[in-house]
């Protein structure tokens, strides 16, 4: 189950550092817009932290996407 979580946990930080990246978004802006700490992001994109549901849901709302699309693999073509 620990390697399922941390690989849950890598997943999330590569796709919303995507996700920020892709739409031209600073962590901070990400931040701003999604009303948490700056930090906080820091803290995703470096797997230190295991974020809510809220937090997660906050997140894809300013991404543009679902939580459960911050939380998948990446297809090739997709």
């Amino acid at each position: 189950m620990l390697d399922s979580f941390q690989s849950t946990k890598h997943l999330l930080a590569e796709n919303v550092k995507a996700k920020r990246k892709a739409k031209g978004l600073s962590q901070e802006a990400l931040a701003l817009e999604a009303q948490i700490d700056r930090t906080y992001i820091s803290q995703i994109e470096r797997q230190i932290c295991n974020p809510s549901l809220l937090i997660l849901c906050s997140i894809a709302n300013v991404l543009e996407c679902s939580v459960d699309v911050l939380l998948a693999e990446c297809r090739l073509g997709a």
